[in-house]
């Protein structure tokens, strides 16, 4: 399994073009279809990216809840309806859409977040005071996780 992993500062140009970091690239995911697909955050002022193949398992997942129901509805209205399937072109860039843009507040520089099996961009000062509020959490509570195989 290959995964989305660390955290890239990228310049973004006038055009809304930005280099896809190289290790995010070579996902399988993103190798094999030459996209990647974004979506605005419903949680956070960021961009949440992916490939194909995981949108397909958040359809299969929305597929398990109840047919018509709000959660549903909203799932499908706040991610799929908002989905933008983007080229990667041959140098490794996209083309960031304007309105994410403003979601996410981005200007000329931009944090590309591994997140595991997606990432997230992010404006890198937003990011910076989520991840110190995080950490601040996460000291208080301090929180464990149970890993099996």
């Amino acid at each position: 399994m290959t995964l989305f992993l660390s955290t890239f500062i990228n310049q973004m140009d006038p055009k809304g073009r930005v280099s896809v970091p190289a290790s995010f690239r070579e996902q399988v995911g993103l190798v094999k279809t030459g996209r990647v697909i974004l979506y605005r955050s419903f949680t956070h002022p960021c961009i949440e990216g992916c490939d194909i193949d995981r949108m397909a398992l958040l359809s299969n997942a929305a597929d398990q809840m109840p047919s018509f129901s709000k959660e549903q509805d909203s799932l499908m209205s706040l991610v799929f309806a908002d989905a933008r399937p983007l080229n990667i072109d041959g140098t490794g860039r996209i083309v960031l859409p304007e309105d994410l843009q403003i979601h996410a507040r981005l200007s000329k520089k931009l944090a590309f977040v591994g997140r595991g099996k997606t990432f997230q961009i992010w404006d890198p000062d937003l990011f910076e005071k989520n991840q110190k509020s995080l950490r601040e959490d996460a000291l208080k509570k301090a929180p464990s996780v149970v890993l099996s195989s």
